[in-house]
């Protein structure tokens, strides 16, 4: 269904299969499934969101281990988390695990020890 109010804009309800055509027009793509269905950014030091999309908060697990809680979950625990945290050092390790169809972890450790820092990520696949 699509909708045009009086100031001009468009409203559209899109379908979950709807697709779209690519760049070169031969090939098609689903629209829904393409589209990132968690992201969130936390504070400096991890332990609150500074802004989100579908997160409902941010649970401060331990020293450099944060869990995202989704608002509305995920099919399954098979989708993918993208993440990076937002620093300047060399040897930083980072990494997502833990994943449920509710939350998942956030790791980083530097230099022998885990460590707070402010992140970003991600999370692509299917919602429930």
């Amino acid at each position: 269904a699509q909708t045009i109010d009086t100031s001009g804009r468009t409203t559209a309800l899109l379908n979950n299969d709807t697709t779209y055509r690519s760049d070169g027009g031969t090939v098609t793509q689903n629209m829904v499934q393409g589209l990132a269905k968690v992201w969130a950014h936390s504070a400096e030091n991890g332990a609150s969101l500074d802004d989100n999309f579908n997160a409902s908060s941010i649970t401060d697990l331990a020293t450099g281990k944060q869990q995202i809680d989704i608002s509305n979950n995920m099919s399954n625990a098979n989708y993918s988390v993208l993440c990076s945290y937002i620093d300047n050092q060399t040897d930083l390790t980072h990494w997502c695990d833990s994943l449920t169809t509710a939350k998942w972890q956030q790791n980083a450790y530097h230099s022998g020890a885990y460590i707070d820092r402010a992140f970003a990520s991600v999370a692509f696949g299917d919602l429930a």
